[in-house]
């Protein structure tokens, strides 16, 4: 049996748009953090770990379903920190939330960290520039998350977190 390859052309869902570019908002004093966790398997493992390794500053604790915008609710109580970080970006869809939620947070004047893996990565960044936000804070973390074990995840985290301190300067 003789198979034929086929080349196709697919269609970009991020294709360029017409939209005007928002800034993200700048990085204040920070002193009260939001930490949006998406229930994705390892979101709260490497949210806790940004807690426990920035001191000194008060957290609050949300959550989201993965693969689903947040309500009016969990945004407006996302919204409640001075900057809010948002995890985690590691598959199509809770990529897409992640970043569609936080360009929300941006809007309300919420300066926003958004974490995704990395092979994700790429798609957070044009996803962003499509809806007007190119410059919108994304912090990768290594790929894979879900089904490691909790030190692995905390290993992971741990790697990230040089960026993120980066980002509240």
């Amino acid at each position: 049996m003789k198979v034929r390859i086929v080349e196709r052309d697919v269609m970009d869902p991020l294709a360029d748009t017409c939209m005007d570019e928002m800034p993200v908002n700048r990085v204040g004093e920070v002193k009260t953090v939001s930490l949006l966790d998406n229930t994705k398997p390892g979101a709260r493992t490497i949210l806790e770990a940004v807690e426990s390794s920035l001191e000194g500053l008060r957290f609050l604790w949300s959550e989201k379903p993965a693969g689903a915008p947040a309500s009016e609710d969990q945004i407006n109580r996302a919204g409640e920190g001075d900057l809010c970080i948002l995890a985690l970006g590691d598959c199509g869809s809770c990529t897409t939330w992640v970043i569609l939620d936080a360009i929300r947070l941006e809007g309300m004047g919420v300066p926003t960290i958004s974490i995704c893996s990395d092979t994700f990565r790429e798609y957070a960044e044009k996803l962003a520039a499509a809806h007007g936000m190119p410059g919108l804070r994304i912090v990768e973390i290594e790929h894979p998350v879900a089904g490691l074990e909790t030190e692995e995840i905390l290993r992971k985290a741990r790697k990230i977190m040089p960026a993120i301190v980066d980002h509240l300067r």
